[in-house]
């Protein structure tokens, strides 16, 4: 806390106020409670990034569709096919066991 308030009070905190706001403080501060591995596999976003990707692809491919169901069929498609890929493991998920420790009975293997 006393580096935080360093920092706000320093070059960079008076030059960027922005940058020191405390929005969902308590948030925050409970995700830096994890250990790095676990808050790695917490905070990344690479399923939604892929899926999201797969989609556009998908759609630029198209070109345009006759309608807005057709468009909806091709989603639907795209994400059945993507489901397969959903069940395995992801890499990152070699930390699993923190999640076992810190969350007991309500991880799952």
């Amino acid at each position: 806390m006393k580096a935080l308030v360093a920092f706000e009070e320093g070059y960079w905190g008076q030059k960027y106020p922005a940058v020191c706001r405390r929005r969902n403080w308590e948030h925050v501060v409970s995700f830096f409670a994890f250990p790095e591995g676990v808050r790695r596999i917490i905070y990344t976003t690479n399923a939604i990034e892929a899926s999201n990707s797969k989609l556009r692809r998908a759609v630029r491919s198209r070109g345009h569709f006759p309608g807005d169901e057709a468009a909806m069929k091709l989603l639907y498609l795209v994400l059945s096919n993507a489901v397969e890929q959903w069940k395995r493991a992801p890499r990152e998920w070699g930390e699993k066991t923190q999640f076992a420790v810190i969350f007991g009975e309500r991880f799952f293997n």
